[in-house]
């Protein structure tokens, strides 16, 4: 048994060390080159630099419906690919904005539409997600909702009678 052993891992040797000589030679220079261009190319991340990260409206009646356009600009290597922009809720709507690759140095615009329904100060926040290297940037809307003073005034309930 002990001779089988032996002999079994004497095989696994020499099957181990002549495979490594043949895998040396197989390996082809060009693709090695192109791997390392490639690999060099995949560190380049595009950067989003937008003209401004949140916008106010100021002051708004309630129900007034208000919109602002955020630009920005791909400041990175390689080009930039917006794949998503999202709001917090309904109420905030971005468009408009380009699937196609923005090249660097290029920019692009995205609208974002807030139907103007609140109370008091109002923010939301809206997530750009893209192929930076952090993939997700956000942008933010504000306004101070006032009442509207041509709506009509809300019933007061009745008061319980006291006897």
């Amino acid at each position: 048994m002990k001779k089988a052993v032996v002999l079994f891992s004497a095989l696994c040797m020499i099957a181990f060390t002549s495979c490594k000589e043949d895998a040396t030679k197989k390996i082809d220079e060009s693709n090695v080159a192109a791997a390392a261009v490639r690999d060099a190319a995949a560190s380049k991340y595009p950067v989003i630099e937008f003209n401004k990260m949140e916008h106010d409206f100021g002051e708004i009646i309630n129900g007034t419906p208000v919109e602002t356009v955020f630009t920005y600009k791909n400041t990175g290597e390689s080009a930039l690919v917006i794949t998503d922009v999202k709001s917090t809720c309904g109420c905030t709507i971005p468009k408009d904005w380009s699937r196609e690759p923005l090249a660097p140095g290029a920019e692009g615009k995205f609208t974002v539409k807030f139907n103007g329904k609140g109370n008091n100060k109002v923010s939301k926040a809206i997530t750009v997600t893209s192929n930076t290297k952090n993939t997700k940037d956000v942008v933010k809307i504000t306004a101070f909702v006032k009442p509207d003073p041509n709506a009509p005034a809300k019933a007061q309930p009745l008061s319980p009678v006291i006897k």
